[in-house]
């Protein structure tokens, strides 16, 4: 099977990644599990952690010519980010439409 490639990568607080797919898909993948392994033993390190960077063709993500990951990994194991479409509320219970402090008017029949 064909995986999508790489196209960006962002270390996130917590041992995450947000890797960035070419069809525009955004996925968060948790690296905490790995650090219990050997091969891994070096994400454990906060400075090498966030020195990652996609691997050249986007066949996943590397921080150096021994620890890195494959693209098939980065799609399978993380998890899909959601969007906040419109007229619906974003993480902090606002609406993203709508300008902050402004409510909507309920019609009320006379």
């Amino acid at each position: 099977m064909v995986y999508p490639g790489v196209q960006s990568v962002t270390p996130l607080p917590g041992k995450r990644l947000r890797v960035t797919f070419a069809p525009g898909v955004s996925k968060v993948y948790d690296c905490k599990p790995l650090l219990r392994t050997e091969p891994f033993a070096p994400l454990r390190n906060g400075a090498f952690f966030a020195n990652v960077r996609p691997a050249h063709g986007g066949y996943g993500v590397v921080w150096n010519d021994e620890v890195d990951l494959s693209e098939s990994e980065l799609w399978l194991h993380g998890k899909t980010e959601r969007a906040v479409s419109p007229g619906r509320r974003n993480a902090t219970g606002k609406s993203p439409n709508r300008p902050a402090g402004k409510r909507l008017q309920e019609s009320v029949s006379p």
